[in-house]
């Protein structure tokens, strides 16, 4: 009986670690973003990977999800929290062309 409770604790614990390993990664390499656009959950955060081999300024003026990450080196990576839902617009403040649309639902 009590092998039976760790084992589901075991396995409870691993699904709870799944999730929080689901966040999903954004590459920025060749001047261009992985994905034109995603969804993610409100309250989701989105990784934003500079794989590039120069400097990115992600930053998104979409009210409700602003943010502006700053001069990025190669290799550096920033989480973003998503907090309304609606469309957000993410742009590189440096490369005009990286473009991309992240959709929060609730």
């Amino acid at each position: 009986m009590r092998m039976s409770v760790i084992l589901s604790l075991v396995v409870l614990a691993g699904l709870s670690t799944g999730a929080l390993a689901a966040t999903q990664v954004i590459h920025q390499q060749g001047r261009a973003f992985s994905s034109e656009s995603i969804t993610v959950r409100k309250g989701e955060a989105v990784t934003f990977l500079n794989d590039d081999t120069v400097p990115h300024n992600i930053m998104s003026a979409s009210k409700g999800n602003e943010f502006n990450l700053g001069s990025l080196p190669p290799g550096s990576s920033t989480d973003v929290t998503f907090k309304d839902d609606g469309d957000v617009q993410v742009i590189c403040a440096i490369h005009p062309r990286m473009k991309m649309t992240v959709k929060v639902v609730d």
